[in-house]
């Protein structure tokens, strides 16, 4: 018996553990310190009202014979599909619910979509990178090429013509720079794929949080429906990182290789996937009625100013950054030159805040720090002023 040696050439959880390793260290060490932990990307505020009242009343529904709900179907429930088509309509995006594919989150099929495409597709990301487009395809023994990312292009890598790709990773606002594409720098990368027969798959996990004249879809974009898959999903939109959910639109006219992409990615569903449960899909119709873009309105707005006290802390100290206006994440250069894991010890012992080392998503992001908007709001303000106190002691 053999395991799939393609594993061993993952890294280890090195980000994370080190980085709870470093913090479990010093909390031990120093307990009387008040740690502000602004480097994990989880939701902090409750779920809205609405969507809690759907689940109750879905739960009560499961607990009736004439209307309990069984397996749901594959794709999900046509309910919270044309919902999800309604919503994608209300900034002018044509979506057919026959093309929403709900999932249990966005990382879930950002992970298992490489099921439908070969072994030997070569695969271009940017750098820095989510994780989960890097591993998943290293897991399938793929070729892997980058696009980096810096401070020259404002971290939004743009194709490079004389590198063939067959599946190209964009994340847009990104994480974890924050950085978001416009449309002219969208098209540029519709064009490529078209012209390389390659497919964009296209993650929309923080759309809701644009608030510029900024494509919120990668169908906004002309040609895109020849090319590309997008992901999306409700964990920062609407807190539901403990519910699972989000979806996955796939053209209906989209094919490759002789087939259609989004048939065979139903065909792979219906065989590892048993669907999303019946009140987590009511919980996720709410989030897109009237009343529920409303309540959640609140809570990303919330976060939304978090992000601006950052930023405002970043403009106070000279330190340059991206993100911040359509996205809970500020990317920052770290001061005085200072590498990734020097500042985080740094900002840790000085002003016990915790970040995320930019070097750990790739190495694009040595020399940088990701900070979320996802804390309390009087919390985020007191790390500001920690972490403003610390920088300039460096001077």
């Amino acid at each position: 018996m053999k395991v799939n040696r393609n594993f061993d050439n993952l890294g280890e959880s090195y980000l994370f553990a080190e980085v709870a390793r470093r913090t479990k260290n010093y909390s031990e060490s120093h307990p009387d310190k008040k740690i502000i932990r602004m480097g994990i990307g989880d939701v902090t505020l409750p779920l809205a009202p609405v969507v809690v009242e759907a689940i109750r009343n879905a739960a009560d529904e499961m607990g009736v014979k004439e209307t309990f709900k069984g397996y749901p179907e594959y794709e999900g429930y046509d309910f919270l599909r044309e919902a999800i088509s309604g919503y994608y309509a209300s900034f002018g995006v044509s979506v057919d619910a026959s093309e929403v594919f709900v999932n249990d989150g966005a990382k879930s099929d950002c992970g298992n979509i490489g099921d439908i495409f070969s072994k030997d597709c070569t695969v271009l990301v940017t750098d820095p990178v989510y994780p989960v487009y890097v591993d998943s395809n290293i897991m399938a023994g793929r070729r892997i090429v980058y696009a980096p990312s810096s401070s020259e292009n404002g971290f939004c890598a743009m194709p490079d013509k004389s590198i063939h790709a067959d599946i190209i990773n964009l994340c847009s606002p990104n994480n974890p720079t924050g950085a978001a594409y416009n449309a002219e720098q969208l098209k540029a990368w519709v064009d490529y794929a078209i012209e390389n027969d390659a497919i964009i798959l296209y993650d929309a996990a923080y759309e809701a949080f644009i608030q510029e004249d900024l494509p919120r879809s990668i169908f906004a974009i002309e040609g895109a429906r020849q090319c590309a898959i997008e992901f999306c999903s409700l964990s920062k939109t609407a807190g539901f990182t403990g519910l699972r959910c989000g979806y996955t639109v796939i053209p209906k006219e989209l094919e490759r290789d002789g087939h259609n992409i989004g048939k065979l990615w139903y065909r792979r569903q219906s065989t590892k996937f048993n669907g999303v449960s019946y009140p987590v899909q009511r919980a996720a119709q709410a989030v897109f009625s009237p009343e529920g873009q409303r309540q959640t309105r609140e809570n990303i707005d919330y976060y939304k100013r978090n992000a601006s006290v950052i930023a405002a802390a970043m403009d106070e100290l000279g330190i340059s950054y991206t993100g911040g206006k359509n996205s809970p994440y500020i990317w920052i250069t770290c001061p005085n030159g200072m590498g990734s894991w020097e500042f985080f010890d740094y900002v840790l012992e000085n002003a016990n805040v915790v970040g995320t080392p930019g070097e750990g998503f790739g190495e694009c992001g040595k020399g940088c720090m990701r900070f979320t908007s996802f804390a309390d709001h009087e919390a985020t303000i007191e790390a500001m002023e920690r972490i403003k106190k610390a920088v300039r002691a460096l001077a």
